[in-house]
């Protein structure tokens, strides 16, 4: 899949572009290729071209993808799952992804903590922050995510690196930066009172419409899809429906 190479190469492009127009250095910013409704065969031809993390939103989609590949002999991949999460699914999560950055509920770090096996490396997660206060988005408020990022870094089993976010669209860049740079601030507080280790280091925000001023506001991983792998079909509309 010839397009899905030269589409990583665009995002790249956009990617270092972004850094140098604020001052960073491109190699502070990881790229996650979000590949949720697209098959293994997408995911085998962006991993051919080079890429290595791969973002899923639901989990029974994601363990399948996961399984398919290693079997497939597609090895040397990071998954990560970035969708909200129910109790009911949180062994899945566990067992197989490599992140998790929808932490929001210390249940689901204290499930994740007791059922990752002992022969794995230690789960890592993000804490996920709702900047915009919506009661129907997932993420816990900027006032309690330091309580629940004290509790998730005392767990076993896990590794707390950084927090994640899924802003609203503002209308214009500037107004989008000054939301991503509410995030960042998120990060500076908790990485300051938790006295953290260097490992703490990712600020996950930022997609295909929005990675530049994502970029430019502070994000060490930018979360993109459609600019990949190209425009989703939904059989049904999409929603916040947990993993």
């Amino acid at each position: 899949m010839a397009t899905i190479a030269n589409n990583l190469q665009a995002v790249q492009q956009r990617i270092a572009r972004a850094c140098v127009a604020c001052g960073r250095d491109p190699a502070t910013v990881r790229l996650l290729a979000v590949s949720k409704t697209f098959g293994p065969d997408a995911v085998a031809a962006a991993a051919a071209a080079g890429q290595r993390a791969f973002g899923e939103n639901y989990v029974q989609e994601g363990v399948a993808k996961i399984e398919t590949l290693r079997e497939a002999g597609v090895v040397g991949l990071e998954w990560h799952c970035i969708g909200p999460l129910q109790s009911n699914k949180t062994r899945a999560v566990a067992e197989h992804f490599d992140w998790v950055q929808s932490v929001d509920r210390l249940r689901i770090a204290e499930r994740l903590s007791a059922q990752r096996p002992a022969h794995r490396p230690p789960l890592q997660v993000c804490i996920q922050v709702n900047v915009d206060g919506a009661a129907t988005k997932a993420g816990v408020s900027p006032a309690e995510a330091l309580a629940l990022a004290r509790a998730v870094a005392a767990l076993p089993r896990l590794r707390l690196r950084g927090v994640m976010a899924i802003p609203d669209p503002a209308p214009h860049p500037q107004a989008m930066r000054a939301v991503f740079a509410r995030v960042a601030e998120v990060f500076e507080t908790l990485r300051q009172a938790l006295q953290a280790p260097p490992d703490f280091d990712t600020v996950s925000m930022g997609m295909s419409d929005d990675l530049e001023a994502a970029i430019a506001a502070g994000s060490t991983m930018v979360r993109v899809g459609s600019a990949i792998f190209g425009r989703r079909l939904y059989a049904n509309p999409p929603s916040n429906r947990p993993a």
